[in-house]
């Protein structure tokens, strides 16, 4: 029997998934459109029949590459011989430097990489304090009030001010450029690759709502 991990997935984050996925591919669910989709295939049909572009058969993945590569070179100063797949984002985004240097790369690609995160036991005892604010209305309006305004205060700042990275090598950012700006990320914006964009798609569920790769197929029911 096929799993039904999608339909048990919660409906906040497959929400903010397929608002992700707009971006990305620069396209707008329309009306109750997506009512009708009944499987996961039937979504990346949806998803790719409404990209207009024609299709090319060349490697987005391998694109983003080069075009992270060469961003990277010219911002950073960086032989481009140095800059493989597997080199450590660490040794040349220093903590120091790391924030004025992404945001050089992102100006250098013309789009946002998304890159940087609070530590998670930062955004663990804001979580803490969130949920606590919502109990606390029941003793005091005034402490659960507080209680929620400083969580969502100390979640913007945090936001702004994390300097962890989501990923750690070269090869896992470019990939993450193709998941969140797959047209940009490509050498001619104007064509996409229909065969590797249900793969795109398969590993951006997978990674963002933690499902199963081997249980989520074309037939793994959506709705």
């Amino acid at each position: 029997m096929t799993e039904f991990e999608l339909k048990n997935t919660d409906h906040e984050d497959l929400e903010e998934l397929l608002i992700r996925i707009e971006d990305s591919f620069h396209i707008r669910f329309e009306g109750n459109e997506l009512l009708n989709i009944k499987t996961f295939g039937e979504l990346c049909d949806l998803i790719i029949g409404k990209i207009r572009l024609e299709s090319a058969e060349d490697c987005s993945s391998q694109q983003a590459f080069y075009k992270l590569r060469a961003a990277l070179s010219s911002t950073l100063r960086l032989d481009k011989k140095a800059i493989t797949p597997g080199l450590p984002l660490a040794e040349i985004l220093s903590r120091k430097e790391r924030r004025s240097r992404i945001k050089a790369v992102e100006e250098q690609l013309g789009f946002k990489l998304k890159l940087l995160r609070p530590p998670h036991w930062v955004a663990g005892i804001l979580v803490i304090i969130l949920l606590m604010s919502f109990p606390a209305f029941y003793f005091s309006w005034r402490l659960g009030l507080g209680s929620l305004a400083f969580s969502v205060a100390g979640f913007r700042i945090a936001s702004k001010l994390g300097n962890e990275m989501n990923v750690t090598t070269v090869g896992q950012l470019a990939e993450k450029m193709v998941r969140e700006n797959y047209i940009k990320s490509r050498r001619n914006p104007k064509t996409i690759n229909k065969k590797e964009i249900e793969d795109v798609l398969k590993n951006w569920f997978c990674d963002e709502l933690a499902l199963n790769k081997e249980k989520l197929t074309r037939d793994t029911e959506y709705a």
